[in-house]
């Protein structure tokens, strides 16, 4: 199950937040980023007005504090009853930091901070889970208009995660995220996505929370299946936006389409195939259940950026010896969409002669009448450590 994390700079925006359903609201300054801490006085009035009601997180200031600095700032902030202290780590001073840090694992959750856009050490991940830290972010210092996605790729983001779980520490995924990066990076299996900019007016995350923007982001992340015990007072827009579907809610389909995208990819059965990448062309067409009512935003669509995210999960394990694995492959991660009725996969090896020599396969979504299932099902396992 994945959180949403909204970040605030006050008690009047943790209010919003609270209202419109962020599951950890985030107390820091964003007009100093990358991790502006605010003052004590202005956590603890936030905490008490929360009231238990959400679990808090606030952050302890500039990554570039000494190691006892950081440690007495957190020491600062464990005293106002926040649940998790988020710590920003750069290199060059992490091992230091994370020691000192040690004993106050016992106290709060701890949560480190990397930073997509600088230099990041994903290696400290294991020593974070011997020290008893909660969970590890991945976040950018800059704030100019790229995203998290435009310095990390789907395949580094999926490893960052990956290696997160390894070390049973949760995995949080933020910087500059906006509505469409929430379908691509939830099959990732994060445990949390952090937002601030897409929630604040006119996407400028020095301006004040925007209820409209919270209660948009919080519809585009899947809750627990508990939603769906009453049948009367079901919103089967939000919750197929949040996770759900119901086979026998709509059977008109919509195609959705990536063609002509060439890539380099480790495949081949012969010896000579492996020590280099071939050109490889992919198309794919893809029948998607339609929505019941004209598309209006985000809730609405199927992104044909998750074709483009399934392809590359794909190549990033590794060599494959045919080029029908990889449709298959392919296929079976886009079927994993509940939304996706019929998939067509055409794979083209383009350096074997003067020409193409490939596969494409139809692959079609088993029907399955009147059963209500939750999306990304892989959301729903236990977190780490459990």
């Amino acid at each position: 199950m994945t959180l949403m994390l909204a970040s605030v700079a006050d008690t009047a925006e943790a209010g919003i937040a609270l209202i419109e359903g962020a599951d950890i609201i985030d107390l820091k300054d964003p007009t100093q980023p990358p991790l502006g801490a605010l003052d004590l006085a202005t956590v603890r009035a936030a905490v008490a007005a929360i009231d238990g009601r959400r679990p808090v997180s606030a952050v302890v200031g500039a990554p570039d504090l000494s190691p006892q600095q950081i440690a007495t700032a957190a020491e600062a902030l464990v005293a106002t009853g926040v649940d998790y202290v988020k710590i920003g780590l750069l290199p060059g001073a992490a091992k230091a930091a994370i020691e000192a840090l040690h004993p106050l694992a016992a106290k709060v959750n701890l949560v480190a901070v990397f930073f997509a856009d600088l230099s990041h050490d994903f290696s400290l991940l294991a020593a974070l889970g011997t020290a008893g830290f909660k969970g590890a972010m991945l976040d950018t210092a800059t704030k100019r208009g790229l995203r998290l996605p435009d310095h990390i790729d789907i395949a580094g983001l999926k490893t960052f995660v990956d290696l997160c779980h390894d070390a049973k520490l949760l995995a949080g995924l933020a910087g500059s995220l906006q509505p469409p990066d929430v379908s691509r990076l939830l099959p990732l299996g994060p445990n949390i996505l952090g937002f601030r900019g897409t929630l604040c007016v006119g996407h400028q995350r020095t301006q004040r929370i925007d209820a409209a923007q919270v209660k948009l982001v919080r519809a585009l992340i899947p809750r627990e299946a508990g939603e769906l015990d009453d049948e009367t007072k079901v919103d089967w827009r939000l919750l197929s936006a949040r996770g759900y579907s119901r086979d026998s809610e709509q059977k008109d389909t919509d195609k959705v389409f990536l063609h002509d995208l060439v890539l380099p990819v480790a495949i081949g059965a012969y010896d000579f195939e492996r020590d280099h990448r071939q050109r490889v062309r992919f198309n794919v067409d893809i029948d998607v259940r339609r929505a019941a009512h004209h598309a209006e935003d985000m809730r609405d669509v199927f992104s044909y950026d998750l074709i483009a995210d399934a392809i590359r999960l794909v190549l990033s394990r590794g060599h494959i010896d045919l080029v029908e694995t990889l449709a298959e492959r392919i296929a079976d991660a886009l079927l994993a969409q509940p939304r996706v009725a019929c998939v067509n996969i055409r794979v083209e090896k383009l350096d074997v002669l003067d020409g193409s020599v490939g596969i494409e396969i139809k692959r079609e979504r088993q029907a399955q009448s009147g059963v209500t299932r939750q999306l990304f099902a892989q959301l729903s396992a236990a977190s780490p450590g459990d």
